[in-house]
């Protein structure tokens, strides 16, 4: 019997080694996925705590060409006056330098304008567009207005006419008071390129060249750029004799000034070399209204 309970003792005694060994190494893997876990975490709080500090967290996305420039269709059906050429670019626009334009016309020397594409990229872009699909060739500048600009780029002639698209305004200057200050240009100083849109800040086709300056108490023109040379070819166009245009306002040059051909250039990274245009708020959505004509006879 006592041999019996000896050898009872001795296996219950075996038996509790076993248990306590895989008490023991089950501690031991727990406390290595543990040490093993805490390393990693610690690895990522440094790994965070390096981008953090290199300002990683602080950076945000680029914003792309559709977020940029938004082009709003018009149904071409809704009036005869729409030319429908299709829609701008929306992908690799170019935001920032000049882009040169030149005007033709049948009034002497070619007008060249630089536009400006870090404060009117839409603009600029719109232009390039419709210069290629050679939307303004042979089109009239139908208004000489009492603001002293020339109106242009619309194909029907009517002021009412345009692509099948618009696009809301840019780069419309501050407003200056009845007068600038000494030293300072005025809104819209001669040479200004400008959009018109119908109705106001609805912008499309249709464009000013002032021969005048122009400081309105509240500007609603978006500045597209400048004339670089012609300028004097404008102003002889502004001291042309108008005539009704149909609608009982003497406002329509008497000699026909017509637009032979637009081409827009390559663009010039480097910008402008220098600005003579005021300084301008860089959005608007609620211009004022359109120019009002002149009497000229």
């Amino acid at each position: 019997m006592a041999s019996s309970r000896d050898r009872q003792r001795k296996l219950a005694r075996a038996k509790l080694d076993r248990q306590m060994a895989r008490r023991a190494a089950a501690a031991r893997r727990k406390r290595q996925i543990q040490a093993g876990v805490g390393a990693a975490v610690a690895l990522l709080l440094v790994v965070l705590g390096s981008v953090w500090a290199l300002g990683g967290f602080d950076r945000k996305p680029a914003p792309t060409a559709q977020d940029i420039c938004a082009w709003t269709p018009i149904d071409a059906s809704t009036s005869p006056d729409l030319k429908d050429v299709g829609l701008p670019a929306t992908t690799d626009l170019p935001t920032t330098g000049t882009r040169p334009m030149t005007i033709t016309t049948n009034q002497g020397a070619p007008i060249t304008v630089e536009l400006d594409l870090a404060n009117a990229t839409c603009a600029g872009a719109s232009f390039a567009h419709l210069a290629s699909k050679s939307f303004y060739d042979n089109t009239k500048c139908h208004e000489i207005t009492s603001e002293g600009a020339l109106r242009c780029g619309d194909p029907s002639g009517t002021g009412q006419g345009g692509p099948t698209y618009s696009f809301l305004s840019e780069n419309i200057p501050s407003a200056q008071g009845p007068s600038p200050a000494p030293g300072q240009a005025p809104a819209y100083p001669a040479g200004t390129i400008a959009l018109i849109g119908t109705p106001p800040g609805a912008n499309g086709s249709q464009f000013l060249i002032f021969f005048e300056d122009f400081n309105p108490a509240q500007p609603s023109y978006p500045v597209v750029g400048k004339v670089t040379s012609g300028l004097d070819v404008v102003k002889k166009i502004g001291a042309l004799e108008t005539v009704d245009n149909g609608s009982g306002s003497k406002v329509k040059p008497k000699t026909d000034v017509v637009v032979q051909s637009v081409t827009v250039g390559e663009v010039n990274p480097a910008g402008p070399a220098e600005t003579t245009a005021p300084a301008a708020s860089p959005t608007s959505t609620a211009p004022s209204a359109t120019p009002t004509a002149a009497a000229k006879s």
